[in-house]
């Protein structure tokens, strides 16, 4: 991984740190593995976790984030059971049929659906918890800013099934260094680019959105290879897409199973559970 100069915290620093936050916060749950090098924090909602972790990032902490998890429960029978809310969302009439079919790709059940004047229309919805984790950002863009959505815990119940995840796959880099203009546009057909140029990338670290459902790996520092040969009219401008940005809630929401959020003071970053390839691709058979 680069050294990239920024402050290095001791997982015994952040330990301390978090067992102080779960003393005066109700709200946070504080555990530790055997190995005494991961914890799990519980909150209410992955918009706590967020705020939690932003406000350790300011303080000067780096730390690496897996994806929100909700907290499952069993039957008396032994079935699985998950946490369902119920959603209320007041949203204009023209975005209805977008926000009906958001939810329904989201496990959840229409309980009540009326108009609520001028122009405005309300549903109600019981959706499990694990299908609203980074729908937030769908929502706003689905209503264009206009929806508002309010949720509340209301019970647990039988487990809705598997629900679609992240449709695309990741871009890869492959190498260590500084990422090149050149290397950059030359791969932007392939994907949406998560970085610009003159970006530091280590091997592993994800730096776009493949425009496909696989992962693709790429090497985003190989640059022109100069001649001493000059001819007019042959080379075409270097002409980068803005790369997209995403704020660390949105990174959060975003990431699978198998990546990981990287915080520290200066930067957020995504990458790979596994830096390396061949053991991305030992793991992924084991799986």
């Amino acid at each position: 991984m680069l050294e990239l100069k920024e402050k290095k915290v001791t997982s015994t620093v952040i330990r301390e740190r978090l067992l102080a936050e779960a003393e005066t916060n109700v709200a946070i749950t504080f555990k530790e593995n055997d190995q005494k090098d991961s914890f799990e924090i519980g909150g209410r909602g992955e918009l706590q976790i967020g705020v939690l972790i932003e406000q350790m990032r300011r303080e000067g902490f780096e730390l690496i984030v897996s994806r929100p998890r909700v907290l499952y429960k069993e039957s008396e029978n032994g079935s699985k059971l998950e946490p369902i809310e119920e959603v209320t969302i007041d949203v204009d009439e023209e975005y209805t049929s977008s926000v009906v079919d958001g939810m329904n790709q989201r496990k959840a059940e229409m309980q009540d659906m009326r108009a609520a004047g001028a122009g405005k229309t309300r549903l109600i919805f019981l959706a499990p918890s694990r299908g609203l984790i980074g729908y937030q950002n769908k929502f706003l863009t689905d209503t264009k800013g206009t929806g508002v959505i309010n949720r509340i815990f209301n019970k647990y119940d039988n487990f809705k099934g598997n629900i679609p995840g992240r449709k695309y796959g990741a871009l890869i880099s492959t190498d260590t260094g500084t990422a090149v203009a050149y290397a950059i546009f030359n791969l932007q057909d392939r994907g949406t680019m998560f970085i610009g140029h003159q970006t530091p990338v280590y091997g592993g670290m994800i730096v776009g959105e493949h425009s496909r459902d696989n992962d693709l790996e790429i090497n985003v520092l190989k640059g022109k290879q100069l001649t001493n040969v000059r001819a007019s009219g042959t080379d075409e401008a270097v002409k980068l897409t803005t790369p997209r940005k995403m704020s660390l809630e949105e990174m959060m929401a975003y990431i699978n199973e198998d990546e990981l959020l990287e915080v520290t003071p200066k930067s957020l970053r995504l990458r790979k559970r596994y830096l390396s390839a061949i053991e991305r691709k030992r793991n992924k058979k084991t799986a």
